[in-house]
């Protein structure tokens, strides 16, 4: 599968599902040519066989004229040849083109979740994007497939009217008016029809979200005992979502059903029609079967109209989520003047908190509340909205700088950091040129792959779910370690290990990063002590920043926050 180039979502072709549909048609048109070229001609060697069938009646057997017979049944079997060949090719490209579309639907998913970056599940829910990954694909593939069969039931359909028209005016005007009157009469149900998809396609996307949250936190639902509440909940919503698809089901039920229906009364009255002209006279009896012929045949072209308008709304109702997705825009983007990059090691500042920390210092801050440091950690590195330039690296606003330089220069890695799956050793060197080595003795983790049967050649699981907490949060720490960059911001690296491992992890993190720029959010005294710096936050502002066993004796809440005694007995008196 080569990689398309993908267009802006910002463009014309993603702002409707029509012009998204057309685009994708547009995208892949040489294969869909192709197969709607397969299709014309598989459904019209099938069209022109009854009227071959009642030559060969007529001139053949009616006449006894076995060279006659032999002529035509020798064209039958060529026909036959040609039906089978360009029967097995349109399959083929009917096959490329819903891969094609699906894996296209793919690469559009994937390119988008990249470009949205950290800011992808404050704007969209997992389970819309597995949806979209799973039923949308399949939906947007189904109606490139059908393409090929709607082009041959088009255009056989156009031929055999023209040959009846040729026998009977009467009869081809019933087929040029009967058909389309069968296709107008599915109509009533199409409306509906896309509504209930659409309904039923919402429902997935949030069931889909709600399994995907029960299996990230299955390990807490049970230390809490909270899974029979929360399978109660997917139990509701999973009925919901069947309600939706029943709902959807009754009426592709009726349309099914008229998909046979219909065709079959036109059959009926057809060979009905022409049964009356071959009792008159005005037809013979190979044109009487070929008639039947022609009516059976009619069968095909009317249920693949009705399948392709079927495929168009469940499509439409994928490209309309699809085109939604697109048009999700990062909340960071490259600025359209950007400042010259600031010189290594310059200094980190923050006009909102008013932080200042110095290039190669180790900086730790600690907040009466946690999630404070958290957000102050995270717009250092612009893993947040931010419209302003508050944060600045050597007097330049990160906003100022491309987006590329940012993510080069600054990596922050906060406690939802996850392992991928894959080997261990390309888990933690993401790059291939990092020091894996002197990573996790640093993170304190090579106790966790002298464990492993493999060590580095170990494989990974999904979240690396098969490591306990603190080891994941080693591995992850190892993980940016390994990374290196010029500006490092951990949140909380040591909140799940225990106090000798964090002791070994304080000591040497401040080594291993020794000339560089880091900044640590947490609480813990065995960090705190080993840090250049301590800035202490109190509604988001930077009230006091020293040394730690300084901040112990003259700020009496940081000595609060830290030791977690009563602010009562620390007071002066």
């Amino acid at each position: 599968m080569r990689h398309l180039p993908l267009t802006h979502p910002g463009t014309a072709d993603h702002r409707s599902p029509d012009r998204f549909l057309w685009w994708m048609a547009r995208g892949q048109w040489r294969t869909l040519v192709v197969a709607m070229l397969f299709g014309i001609v598989w459904m019209g060697a099938q069209a022109v066989m009854p009227a071959v069938i009642g030559r060969a009646i007529d001139q053949g057997v009616a006449a006894q004229d076995l060279r006659t017979v032999a002529a035509y049944g020798g064209l039958m079997l060529a026909l036959g040849l040609v039906q089978a060949g360009s029967g097995i090719m349109r399959h083929r490209y009917a096959v490329t083109n819903w891969l094609t579309a699906a894996y296209r639907t793919v690469q559009l998913v994937g390119r988008q979740t990249t470009r949205l970056g950290g800011s992808l599940p404050r704007q969209v829910s997992t389970g819309e994007v597995a949806a979209m990954g799973t039923s949308d694909l399949e939906h947007l593939g189904h109606v490139m497939d059908v393409l090929a069969r709607f082009a041959g039931a088009v255009v056989s359909f156009v031929l055999v009217a023209v040959i009846l028209l040729q026998t009977s005016v009467t009869l081809g005007l019933v087929v040029l008016v009967g058909v389309p009157v069968l296709v107008l009469l599915v109509g009533p149900l199409l409306s509906p029809l896309q509504r209930r998809s659409t309904a039923q396609r919402e429902l997935m996307g949030s069931l889909s979200n709600t399994a995907s949250d029960i299996v990230a936190g299955l390990r807490v639902l049970r230390g809490v005992g909270g899974e029979q509440v929360f399978a109660r909940r997917y139990a509701a919503e999973s009925q919901r979502t069947r309600r939706a698809g029943v709902e959807v089901a009754r009426l592709q039920s009726v349309l099914d059903a008229l998909q046979v229906f219909l065709p079959g009364v036109f059959v009926v009255v057809v060979v009905w029609l022409g049964a009356r002209y071959a009792v008159a006279g005005d037809l013979t009896a190979g044109e009487l079967v070929a008639f039947y012929g022609y009516a059976a045949f009619l069968v095909l072209p009317l249920r693949t109209a009705t399948e392709f308008v079927n495929r168009l709304i469940r499509a439409h109702v994928s490209a309309q989520r699809l085109v939604s997705f697109l048009a999700l825009q990062p909340e960071h983007a490259d600025p359209a003047v950007t400042r010259p990059e600031p010189p290594v090691g310059s200094d980190l500042a923050d006009a909102v908190s008013g932080l200042h920390v110095r290039g190669g210092t180790v900086v730790a801050l600690v907040g009466e509340r946690p999630d404070e440091t958290a957000a102050l950690a995270e717009r250092l590195g612009l893993a947040t909205p931010a419209r302003d330039a508050a944060v600045t690296l050597g007097g330049v606003p990160l906003t100022a700088l491309p987006l590329e330089v940012v993510r080069r220069r600054v990596v922050v890695s906060d406690t939802g950091a996850a392992l991928f799956s894959g080997r261990l050793r390309d888990v933690v060197d993401v790059t291939g040129t990092g020091d894996v080595g002197a990573a996790l003795a640093t993170a304190s983790a090579q106790d966790v792959v002298e464990a492993l049967p493999d060590g580095l050649d170990h494989v990974v699981t999904e979240r690396g779910r098969s490591f306990s907490g603190g080891q994941r949060q080693r591995l992850v720490l190892a993980r940016v370690l390994a990374l290196d960059p010029e500006v490092l911001v951990l949140v909380e690296p040591t909140s799940a290990v225990d106090a000798h491992t964090e002791a070994a992890i304080a000591r040497r993190l401040c080594e291993h990063r020794r000339g560089r720029t880091t900044v640590v959010t947490t609480s813990s005294p065995l960090l705190l002590d080993a840090v250049d710096e301590v800035a202490y936050l109190r509604d988001g502002r930077v009230v006091a920043s020293g040394r730690h066993r300084d901040l112990l004796v003259s700020v009496p809440e940081y000595r609060l926050t830290v030791t977690r005694e009563d602010l009562e007995e620390v007071a002066p008196r």
